[in-house]
């Protein structure tokens, strides 16, 4: 349903690297009123491919299923876009994540990973690409994959030359996760 939000039931403060505690972080489906701040929160980043304007209202819109927005005191703090393929209904795609510099450190992009996993519910792995250099990628991923339980298993997906003559862009590597448990505190070695 477009345009509307919901709330997730993960909804509580986090503590960052030295400086105190944040406010309480609610966890939600984007909405078109978000695409503006989604995208400069991508801007910002400095480590996300800048995309248009455009297709941020787009994805908060048309993708708002499969993506999550944290919200602090009222304004976006983070997001994770991301969508359902329709080959592969059990995996959610993950396309960019990112939380604002003021919430870097407080552990909110794993907290919206788990949290659009919870509300998918159906979902059985995740996937991301991941450039070689983006170390802290890696870690959030292989932290989900930890905390779920699951395999993570990075395979090469994009090389460089398959981009676009004169676009300078490091290989991409695919990240797959799972199967994933629904119990956090599972895994699969408990089912021996």
């Amino acid at each position: 349903m477009t345009g509307e939000t919901t709330e997730t039931p993960l909804a509580t403060g986090a503590r960052t690297r030295g400086r105190g505690s944040t406010p309480d972080v609610r966890f939600r489906r984007p909405s078109l009123r978000d695409g503006a701040a989604v995208w400069e929160l991508a801007a910002a980043s400095r480590a996300l491919d800048p995309n248009s304007p455009y297709a941020y209202l787009m994805w908060c819109d048309q993708f708002a299923e499969a993506s999550v927005v944290a919200e602090v005191d009222g304004a976006p703090a983070g997001f994770v876009c991301g969508l359902r393929p329709p080959r592969e209904p059990d995996v959610l795609f993950v396309w960019q994540v990112a939380v604002s510099d003021e919430h870097r450190g407080a552990g909110i992009a794993g907290r919206m990973l788990d949290a659009l996993v919870d509300r998918e519910g159906d979902v059985r792995f995740v996937e991301a690409t991941v450039t070689p250099s983006n170390e802290p990628s890696k870690r959030l991923f292989r932290s989900l994959a930890r905390r779920r339980g699951a395999a993570c298993e990075e395979s090469p997906y994009l090389n460089a030359d398959d981009f676009p003559a004169g676009a300078t862009h490091e290989p991409e590597h695919r990240f797959r996760i799972g199967p994933l448990t629904t119990d956090r505190t599972r895994s699969p070695q408990d089912d021996r």
